[in-house]
């Protein structure tokens, strides 16, 4: 959220001085967000913020008054959250992400770095209404290469360590983590459990890599949250939410930790390293 703050500073707004946050943090427990929610309506605030399907989901039953801007929301069409993205029509506004289109992405890149790929396991949180429409897509493009695919369901850090040992039992080759707020608040121990069962891995958001995962493709987060703020500003000048276009991705990245891929003993082809854009060393 430190770059949804720089971009409100960037259009001439002062924290204590013209705006006020009123902070809630899930901390990845989807069951607490509801009683979040409802706490940020009964402040009657101006406009509500936040990240993610599931918290967008828990703010869409708490309100259908207060505007709301989310800057990570899976899918919001299909999820119910805006009648169409050019024209939501709704309270609830912001940007998209493509994590379902990217799943044939994730499976040839995994491809590229484990070319005899023939198990992969499907770190998903199915607290997350988004994520079985992600598991199925990677499915069926990892099924047509020959790839048999494991979903493995986590939705705390016990579920982490104990998929992670299933997965080492059962031979699994790699594995693709699915975009959540739990998965990226947990990204270092996740980082951490693919190293310690040498497991190649594979994410959607660059912040996984940068705490030691192998290789991210897609959006970056934290730019999301920096453009959210222009839709802050919208709203607080008069613009109603229904009305404000929901942002595509345009632009994805591909980001790979080197040193994670010599701790597994993994060459990483020169192809790929000439078409990332960040590589850690």
């Amino acid at each position: 959220m430190g770059t949804f703050i720089r971009g409100l500073r960037d259009l001439g707004y002062v924290e204590g001085k013209n705006f006020v946050i009123e902070w809630r943090f899930a901390d990845g427990n989807y069951q607490r967000l509801p009683a979040l929610a409802g706490e940020l309506v009964g402040l009657n605030v101006d406009v509500l913020v936040t990240g993610g399907t599931a918290a967008n989901g828990a703010l869409q039953k708490a309100t259908t008054t207060i505007p709301i801007v989310n800057a990570t929301m899976s899918d919001p069409v299909g999820n119910g959250f805006a009648k169409s993205l050019t024209h939501p029509g709704g309270n609830i506004t912001g940007l998209a992400l493509a994590t379902t289109d990217m799943s044939p992405k994730h499976v040839e890149l995994l491809r590229l770095i484990v070319p005899k790929l023939t198990s992969l396991g499907v770190l998903v949180n199915l607290g997350n209404s988004a994520h079985p429409a992600v598991a199925k897509s990677i499915t069926t493009n990892a099924q047509r290469l020959g790839i048999k695919v494991r979903i493995l369901d986590a939705r705390n850090a016990d579920g982490l360590t104990r998929n992670f040992s299933i997965m080492k039992q059962e031979r699994t080759e790699a594995v693709i983590a699915v975009v959540d707020a739990f998965f990226i608040s947990q990204r270092r121990e996740i980082a951490e459990l693919a190293l310690k069962n040498n497991l190649p891995s594979m994410f959607s958001a660059q912040e996984h890599v940068e705490a030691g995962g192998l290789m991210s493709y897609g959006q970056n987060l934290a730019d999301h949250y920096r453009r959210a703020a222009a839709y802050v500003d919208k709203i607080f000048k008069g613009a109603k939410p229904g009305n404000l276009p929901i942002e595509q991705p345009a632009v994805f990245s591909l980001t790979i930790n080197s040193k994670t891929a010599k701790a597994l003993g993994l060459a990483i082809p020169q192809e790929l390293l000439l078409r990332a854009d960040k590589v850690i060393e």
